[in-house]
């Protein structure tokens, strides 16, 4: 399974964001965690079948009806930690 890194710029924060990309992912069954960062933007680790992961992405370019997203950069990471959930951490 493999692993991919989002980080996601825009109007990210403030908006129900992080709590509306966990309850997508979770609705697609994948794993992983969402955070925001120090500058406004989002970052999140995903783990899932890749036709999953894909529709996830694609909602997050979007996300959700507050957000203003500007770009979502994806990049595979190694798999360093298997999640057992999708959750809000603080990274």
């Amino acid at each position: 399974m493999k692993t991919y890194h989002l980080h996601i710029t825009g109007k990210v924060q403030g908006v129900w964001y992080r709590a509306s990309a966990k309850d997508k992912a979770l609705s697609l069954g994948l794993r992983g965690k969402v955070w925001n960062e120090p500058d406004g933007t989002v970052g999140a680790l995903v783990q899932g079948p890749d036709d999953l992961v894909t529709e996830f992405i694609e909602w997050c370019k979007e996300g959700p009806m507050l957000a203003e997203v500007n770009d979502v950069v994806v990049s595979e990471q190694p798999m360093t930690e298997s999640f057992a959930g999708f959750e809000i951490t603080k990274k």
